[in-house]
């Protein structure tokens, strides 16, 4: 294949259905036992292709996105995947989010004819990868962390050919977790503190740079704050249940959710972003409270399954452990959402040597306005393609 070509490409949107039985309703449109989802097939014209990347994000649609239009132009054909739960995660199940990316697989292969499938995980899609992987290698699942059933042990899952890790993070949980605010003593008053924490409080004597102390001291309340959520969900769970109420929701906020030490000190998870008091979606303390954070919004079941610290089992680098395939993992420097210690450890999880790191020096999460860093990327996999023998 030709390295520097530029090809035209076509996009090609689809969908795909299927019937899936559920005694509760989690998404908008729809019969209740249907689910749809919709892609699109991101085609270079010219291109007799037998291999697919495929990209997928739990909640996001990847479709506009820099990397995988800028792959498919570099001649390699990618499927642009949302799941059930597209730009509204209140509900999400990653279990479910599983099956959907299974359909995609399958679609992949036995409608499209492609031969050599390719997880292509960029950011939240990363530990999504990792986790269908270790799931169509050695499929276990028959529940969710709530108790709910959901077949992913007899779904049938595709293995793919290989899994890349492009700026990608470890999991939802650990993330909130570690941008948690945990200053936060009270959940539905958000206003009552422990200043000591409070890292937007100017009169705080604990300011950057930090010691390892207080980071130490730190990330342990942002984990209690997680197991305090964790402990309402339960119990909430358990009274519905108690009052014959088994298959209702219960949906709440979850407050400051952008109050990570590393945005406001640049020597904790050091690399080349752009300053301190900046982070991927802005300046951190007005992210932290801003209507659209992180998990902002959720319900009982989508908090065990995607946010709690204890109970996801999308983890990134527990998963990569599972996972028998080539690896390819690459790090952008210059990344103000997933900070090289991300890259780090699922470089550590994956427990076989068929596995290859790269930092793109410079580069952001977005690349925006980075052609040139772009374009070095797309050069770094498809080269580790082609090493590989997986582009047919």
């Amino acid at each position: 294949m030709n390295t520097k070509a530029k090809y035209e490409v076509e996009r090609i949107p689809f969908y795909l259905h299927w019937q899936e039985k559920s005694p509760f309703k989690e998404t908008y449109a729809g019969a209740l036992d249907t689910i749809v989802v919709e892609g699109q097939h991101l085609k270079p014209k010219g291109v007799d292709a037998k291999t697919v990347l495929i990209f997928m994000h739990p909640t996001g649609t990847m479709n506009l996105l820099p990397m995988p239009n800028a792959l498919a132009a570099a001649g390699i054909p990618c499927l642009t995947c949302a799941s059930r739960y597209p730009h509204n995660d209140t509900a999400l199940i990653m279990e479910k989010v599983l099956l959907d990316l299974g359909h995609y697989v399958r679609y992949a292969k036995e409608k499209l004819g492609y031969e050599k499938v390719i997880m292509a995980g960029w950011s939240g899609g990363g530990s999504l990868s990792m986790f269908y992987q270790s799931q169509a290698e050695n499929p276990t699942i028959t529940e969710t962390p709530a108790g709910d059933a959901v077949d992913v042990k007899g779904a049938g899952l595709i293995p793919a050919d290989a899994v890349l890790q492009l700026a990608a993070h470890v999991s939802r949980a650990i993330t909130l977790t570690e941008w948690l605010d945990a200053s936060i003593l009270d959940e539905l008053d958000p206003s009552k503190k422990d200043s000591a924490l409070d890292l937007y409080d100017p009169d705080n004597p604990n300011g950057p740079p930090y010691s390892s102390e207080f980071v130490a001291r730190y990330r342990q309340a942002q984990i209690a704050r997680s197991a305090k959520i964790d402990a309402f969900v339960w119990e909430k769970l358990e009274a519905m249940k108690r009052e014959g109420r088994p298959n209702e929701e219960f949906a709440f906020v979850v407050h400051g959710t952008m109050a990570d030490p590393r945005w406001l000190d640049l020597s904790i998870d050091a690399n080349d972003r752009k300053g301190p008091n900046w982070c991927f979606m802005g300046e951190p303390r007005i992210v932290n409270m801003m209507p659209a954070g992180l998990a902002r919004y959720t319900s009982l079941r989508a908090w065990l399954s995607q946010w709690s610290y204890k109970h996801s089992r999308a983890d990134g680098p527990k998963c990569a452990g599972d996972v028998t395939v080539p690896v390819l993992v690459v790090e952008n420097s210059a990344d103000d959402g997933c900070t090289p210690s991300h890259a780090a450890r699922i470089m550590a999880g994956i427990k076989h040597s068929d596995k290859e790191f790269h930092v793109v020096n410079g580069a952001t999460h977005y690349y925006i306005g980075q052609p040139e860093k772009m374009a070095e990327a797309v050069e770094i996999v498809k080269g580790w393609l082609e090493k590989k023998n997986l582009l047919v």
